[in-house]
């Protein structure tokens, strides 16, 4: 069994008439290039934990996609991020919500799980033990940036009172406004599921999951979703598997998704791709939730399941060369 890491980016519906070659090709370099960076920590003997901690971290500092540093804005204009993490060895975990100033909150659900007695800190009080943990601290307009102020504003143009997931649907355009104002991101950026994630075996058999995100453009300030919630955005159990999810979270929340991934597996004896699509196209759609999700088991099965048009992923095997796609 080789290691082997897999991301995702987020998932959603194609908006093929804003698409340009090269945006489309600005995300799969980015995909590659965080894959590979996972795959370089399990080449060197790293462990699934360290692996997805260093594609999470990547994928927030890139402005591509929402999470850290390009982080979608709430109703009031600020940002709230949620993390999350899991080592399936030990099934220890970590969580943060509701930030707004640690530049890599993965890196703070670690320390949450490997420097705390406790799970889950949100707020000031999760900041503040970011900083004492000596992580760094930003101003929060480093997450800024102005494609995602403008998705903001033609979202609360056009629905003020709606709460819009970040890839799904035909982009949001105020009438009479111009085709060139249309976002030009592969998948639709005002309505994309825009979470961040990694899961990874390592050469132990060990498994590890990570989410994390900016939530979702215009949502009430405190909305928490699925991504820092263990068993529905994230779960690693080295006897099942890793899993990281991007969607409709409350979708998500209310079918504990990712744990359910893994209780079909041990309670029934399903396969990790059996699983993952009965979660993923029969249990989630019953309640309306979209989205899709990444997974690996211990014996280095990986399965990428989506039920919207598209989804950022990549996945990468130690000595091969990683796999990114975005449509179907």
């Amino acid at each position: 069994m080789k290691p082997v890491i897999a991301i995702h980016g987020g998932a959603g519906a194609i908006a093929r008439d804003a698409m340009s070659s090269e945006k489309e090709r600005e995300y799969l370099d980015a995909l590659t290039r965080i894959v590979a960076a996972g795959q370089a920590v399990l080449a060197q003997g790293g462990s699934a934990l360290d692996a997805v901690t260093t594609a999470v971290r990547l994928l927030e500092d890139c402005p591509l996609f929402n999470a850290g540093h390009g982080a979608v804005f709430t109703s009031a204009g600020t940002h709230e991020l949620d993390a999350s993490i899991m080592d399936g060895a030990t099934l220890r975990t970590g969580a943060i919500a509701n930030v707004n100033c640690v530049r890599n909150p993965v890196l703070a659900a670690r320390k949450v799980m490997e420097e705390s007695k406790h799970v889950f800190f949100v707020g000031a009080g999760a900041e503040a033990f970011a900083r004492e943990q000596g992580l760094e601290i930003v101003d929060p307009s480093y997450f800024s940036t102005e494609a995602r102020r403008e998705q903001l504003l033609r979202v609360q143009r056009e629905n003020p009172d709606a709460a819009v997931l970040d890839h799904d649907g035909q982009a949001i355009v105020a009438r009479g406004q111009p085709a060139m104002a249309r976002p030009t991101d592969p998948l639709d950026a005002d309505k994309k599921f825009g979470t961040v994630g990694a899961v990874a075996v390592d050469a132990h058999g060990n498994l590890a999951a990570a989410t994390s995100t900016g939530g979702i453009t215009n949502k009430q300030v405190g909305r928490v979703g699925d991504a820092p919630i263990i068993g529905a955005g994230c779960y690693a159990n080295n006897r099942t598997c890793a899993v990281s999810t991007t969607g409709t979270g409350e979708m998500y929340i209310r079918m504990v998704a990712a744990y359910d991934i893994s209780a079909l597996m041990e309670y029934t004896g399903a396969t990790l791709e059996a699983a993952a699509a009965k979660v993923m196209h029969e249990k989630l759609p019953s309640i309306e939730g979209k989205g899709g999700l990444i997974a690996v088991d211990a014996q280095g099965n990986v399965t990428l399941p989506f039920n919207t048009e598209g989804m950022y992923r990549g996945c990468g095997r130690v000595g091969e060369a990683p796999a990114v796609a975005i449509y179907r």
